[in-house]
């Protein structure tokens, strides 16, 4: 039995065909949408890449892009097919080409709705590249003079500034590497040898952090240098006191940032893949409805449309079982009794008893 078999007349599978051409030129455009939005996302991603680690953070953007592409080449045919169908006549060249059609849109469908959901579930692969881009970042922050970091001063504070924020985690993440500048350090100071010698890694290390971590809003003058000692600052108390510095880390702010950017796009694509359903259901009832007015051979007359022309058991057990007989097709049978009509041919015996000479014709 059909399922969800729904009749048509002449008028009904016009206008049906009418809106599928127009809703696939929509597609069209919403495949645009979907590749500007993975190129936004790569190129957001791209900015950012010197705080970031190498991994599969491109996988989002990438399919999106590939999605979008796909998706004005498959509705742009989907757009002809459809105007073609509202003549039966054009139809027939289109005939054998729709089911195929259908079932490479089907699968396209499913890629967009996992575009969708991948937006969600890259949260802890873009926190991990995060923490570890930000982590070295951080570590090469006074390397100005080495190539291929001496940009990286730049980047941090940028970012610090930007987003508001201090450090990976948070502004104590600073307190544990050298972020000044050997070139920077008064070597004939005792204060700065005695601080060297004090550490073992003999790493110049201090209770403060760089001027992008402070808070310009604060109504009091920033305080970057010796922030756990009390003694240093007049009527200061680091316990208490609401420090003028940025207190959320940078790990945190970005990660935030993408993520909202990462579920609009996912609503949108979601969005996406509803309407480009709908549009692939209204294609499988043209299908349908055309076919069946070519089999009863009244091109005026009613016909039936459907989306299964069995129930999804049967469907299913029918697909299931062309899978299975796919790598039989070519399959010689060895059991005893079944003969193959292409070996067992009878033999022709082709001795020389059985070859009659032919006389030789008498000269005149």
């Amino acid at each position: 039995m059909a399922v969800l078999k729904v009749k048509f007349t002449k008028t009904k599978r016009d206008k049906l065909a009418q809106i599928l051409w127009i809703l696939n030129w929509v597609s069209v455009v919403s495949g645009v949408i979907l590749f500007s939005l993975g190129l936004f996302l790569k190129i957001e991603i791209k900015k950012r890449n010197e705080v970031m680690a190498k991994g599969d953070i491109n996988s989002v953007p990438n399919m999106l892009i590939s999605v979008g592409v796909i998706a004005c080449i498959i509705n742009f045919l989907g757009g002809k097919i459809c105007y073609d169908c509202s003549d039966a006549n054009k139809f027939s060249r289109w005939k054998l080409v729709m089911l195929p059609y259908i079932v490479c849109t089907f699968c396209f469908t499913f890629s967009i709705l996992v575009g969708a959901l991948m937006c969600y579930t890259m949260r802890n692969e873009l926190e991990e590249s995060l923490y570890l881009g930000l982590r070295d970042a951080i570590k090469f922050y006074k390397d100005t003079d080495i190539p291929g970091r001496c940009f990286l001063k730049k980047t941090v504070d940028m970012l610090q500034i930007g987003f508001r924020c201090c450090g990976n985690n948070g502004f104590r993440d600073w307190f544990e590497i050298q972020w000044v500048s050997a070139r920077y350090l008064n070597m004939a100071s005792k204060e700065v040898v005695d601080r060297l010698k004090s550490n073992v890694d003999g790493k110049f290390l201090v209770d403060g952090v760089p001027f992008s971590c402070c808070n310009p809003s604060s109504p009091r003058p920033c305080i970057q240098y010796q922030l756990t000692n009390n003694s240093a600052h007049y009527n200061y108390d680091f316990l208490t006191e609401e420090l003028n510095i940025w207190m959320r880390g940078c790990r945190e702010a970005l990660l935030d940032y993408y993520t909202a950017i990462m579920r609009s796009i996912g609503i949108t694509a979601l969005l996406i893949w509803l309407f480009e359903l709908s549009v692939l259901i209204g294609v499988r009832y043209l299908q349908t409805a055309m076919k069946n007015v070519l089999l009863l051979g009244d091109l005026e007359g009613e016909s039936d449309g459907w989306l299964l022309e069995n129930s999804f058991v049967e469907t299913a057990k029918y697909n299931i079982n062309i899978i299975k007989n796919l790598g039989k097709a070519n399959q010689i049978s060895t059991v005893s009794g079944m003969n193959d009509p292409n070996i067992d041919v009878q033999n022709t015996n082709c001795s020389k008893n059985n070859i009659t000479t032919k006389s030789i014709p008498a000269g005149s």
